[in-house]
């Protein structure tokens, strides 16, 4: 994969795909397993919306197909929406995929499309681990999943996991991540079990992950990583030198980005706005000439300020020395460029930090 050009501003396009075969029992995304009837007109909605927002659209340094379950919609949908966007050279572009959808042909035709990232939501590696959190396919779809991946030449490989499920002990904890390492995946992506209200896992008290399981854990996670050769770069987000996710980093760096289909969220000079929430609307909208926002918040300047400094204390980039009271010393470590980053404690309590820190000039100019 080409090196996109250092010199193009960063701009993300975020494309949702809501359909799902399946919907698991910790999900809370805008996604639906009744709605395969409108999946054609769906994306003709999308590359429609995508053409419309081009003229005015800087040139897309990454391209994220989400959802969902991206790898529902045949290939040839994505890439007509794909097709009506502008792209910096060497753009990253990735599709979101299910290990039990993938097929082999699949990929190849991604690959032909210029998609040179794939997102496996592998969550586990160990099958009772999968069963408790509701996921349906099992760990030899994910090494066949990868095997697709690697034989169809897409250059990056990012693997989803998930932990802290009381199903999962410290040991499947480590099994997993041995696992999945073992896959030589470029990116991992590593996120603590989140209990949504109206989810069946969210209602579920006794299937709620335990604070302290949870910190074992990933501290176990950081540690494996870091042996292996990753570099944590966002608090759950691991990566091999050169390998980091360019579309992540526009969320935590407060970078422009357009969302494209339903429930889709867009950022652009401070002003953030989404789309409705539902199929039905979003095509409703577009086929109208509507517009699809629903809603829309913008920041002042100081609010901004502070969000940036709480997004970049999520990562390893942390923030200037200054912006840290003295009594936090010891949730904090140098970053280098007189900045501070969070040690793995202070990950563990990143929330109670980001809400003391302190405006900074110099992140202010």
């Amino acid at each position: 994969m080409t090196d996109v050009d250092r010199a193009t501003p960063a701009f993300g396009v975020y494309v949702h795909v809501p359909f799902c075969p399946h919907r698991c029992d910790y999900c809370a995304f805008a996604t639906w397993t009744d709605r395969s009837h409108l999946m054609a007109d769906y994306m003709e909605c999308c590359r429609d919306q995508a053409r419309a927002l081009a003229p005015g659209m800087p040139a897309a340094t990454s391209v994220f197909f989400g959802g969902g379950t991206p790898n529902l919609v045949v290939p040839s949908m994505l890439a007509a929406v794909l097709g009506e966007l502008p792209l910096a050279p060497g753009a990253e572009i990735t599709v979101e995929c299910n290990p039990d959808l993938v097929t082999p042909a699949g990929m190849r035709s991604y690959s032909d499309m210029g998609v040179n990232r794939i997102s496996l939501g592998v969550q586990s590696m160990v099958p009772h681990v999968l069963a408790a959190l509701g996921r349906q396919h099992d760990p030899s779809m994910v090494a066949a999943a990868v095997d697709a991946v690697r034989s169809a030449g897409i250059g990056l490989l990012n693997l989803d996991l998930i932990f802290g499920s009381p199903a999962e002990s410290i040991a499947d904890c480590e099994r997993s991540l041995a696992a999945a390492i073992a896959f030589g995946p470029d990116h991992l992506s590593v996120y603590g079990l989140t209990p949504e209200p109206g989810t069946p896992l969210g209602d579920d008290p006794s299937r709620h992950p335990d604070d302290d399981d949870m910190a074992d854990k990933y501290v176990i996670v950081d540690e494996m990583l870091e042996r292996a050769g990753f570099e944590m770069y966002e608090i759950s987000n691991w990566a091999r030198p050169g390998a980091r996710c360019r579309h992540n980093l526009l969320y935590w760096q407060q970078g422009s980005y357009a969302g494209i289909g339903c429930a889709a969220h867009s950022h652009r000079d401070g002003r953030r706005f989404w789309s409705v929430r539902t199929p039905e609307r979003y095509i409703d909208a577009i086929r109208s000439r509507a517009s699809v926002e629903a809603g829309s918040e913008s920041l002042d300047p100081d609010e901004r300020r502070l969000e940036a400094l709480q997004l970049a204390l999520r990562t390893s980039a942390g923030v200037p020395a200054e912006a840290v009271p003295d009594d936090l010393a010891d949730l904090v470590m140098p970053a280098g460029d007189g900045r501070l980053r969070l040690t793995v404690r202070g990950r563990l309590l990143a929330n109670e930090v980001a809400i003391r820190l302190r405006h900074s000039p110099r992140e202010a100019e």
